[in-house]
């Protein structure tokens, strides 16, 4: 950063104030770990990030790493062992960070990493397929009270944000979490086609994933996860339905280990000016993705008792 700092002084402090329009000092080359593989849900926000601190001029360039394997602990062992010291490296994370790293007990966790921010929440959606005879949730969760192994639940892989929600709306309404009938699937093509095929009773994942099937009339919204309504999305919340429950995968970032304090505020004041970007604020309204900022040790704390809270539902739910 020195060096970098005495070049800009003498020969481009003039680009730099024009290029970093919301006041924050340009990172230099950005490198961004996406924890799991190309076209996926850590990669699109490592992507989506890197372009907004690009039209912020908050870096100079980025590129992008990914890692896949064990719930992303794969990637953040990498990151970890590779960038240490680094200001100018992020690692992004999630909830699926969290329960891998609830499951596969690495060496290296989230503690040898330095918190920066939590950027938004990916919310959950219950659909059926258009001609499903459930017209409803209420319809829904009446068979699956009645007999939980019949409804097939269909999503992502077994401990994730899908299968632990399914779990806790179990939970909440009063149906043995051991009698859920959950199939867990390596990718979002699978768990469709299983479920327009008639295999899976109800698929649950983000809206962004199956917004065009939605759209096209192959599958019925019957619930979101999310606090309050999704805009664009007509179904009512799961609380509004009776269940106490929110079911979301929210992501943040994570920079190297042994910043010091300036270079850990410098990353995350970038992060939140990134945020500020037409290119960001577009992305949240196309994936249907709810803001939910949080920085600092206030993301930390956040962190730690998310694994708390996901570690009893996976006991809970004999995951682990």
């Amino acid at each position: 950063m020195i060096s970098f700092f005495r070049r800009a002084l003498c020969t481009t402090a003039v680009a730099l104030l024009c290029a970093a329009p919301f006041g924050a000092q340009a990172l230099e080359a950005v490198r961004i770990m996406a924890p799991g593989s190309p076209g996926g849900g850590y990669d699109q926000t490592a992507r989506t990030l890197g372009k907004a601190l690009l039209d912020a001029g908050l870096a100079r360039s980025t590129t992008f790493d990914n890692k896949n394997g064990a719930g992303g602990t794969l990637g953040l062992a990498q990151f970890s062992n590779g960038s240490k010291g680094d200001p100018n490296a992020l690692c992004v994370m999630g909830a699926i960070m969290v329960t891998g790293i609830v499951q596969n007990k690495p060496q290296i966790t989230l503690a040898n990493v330095t918190p920066i921010a939590r950027l938004f929440t990916e919310y959950n959606v219950i659909a059926v397929r258009a001609d499903s005879p459930h017209q409803s949730l209420a319809d829904l969760m009446a068979d699956f009270q009645k007999s939980p192994s019949a409804v097939k639940w269909g999503g992502g892989s077994k401990g994730s944000v899908d299968h632990i929600g399914v779990a806790e709306l179990a939970l909440a309404a009063g149906v043995p979490v051991q009698k859920v009938n959950y199939i867990p699937f390596g990718g979002g093509g699978e768990v469709v086609a299983a479920t327009l095929g008639g295999h899976i009773t109800a698929i649950t994942g983000g809206y962004a994933e199956l917004a065009k099937y939605v759209e096209a009339g192959k599958f019925r919204v019957l619930a979101v996860g999310s606090p309050n309504r999704l805009p664009g999305v007509d179904a009512p919340t799961l609380k509004e339905a009776g269940f106490r429950v929110e079911i979301g995968n929210w992501r943040g970032v994570y920079g190297a280990a042994n910043l010091g304090e300036a270079q850990r505020q410098a990353l995350i004041k970038a992060v939140l000016d990134a945020q500020q970007t037409r290119s960001w604020q577009d992305a949240l309204k196309a994936n249907a993705w709810s803001a939910s900022v949080l920085t600092g040790d206030d993301f930390g704390k956040f962190v730690e008792e998310e694994h708390h809270r996901l570690r009893k539902v996976m006991t809970e739910a004999g995951l682990i």
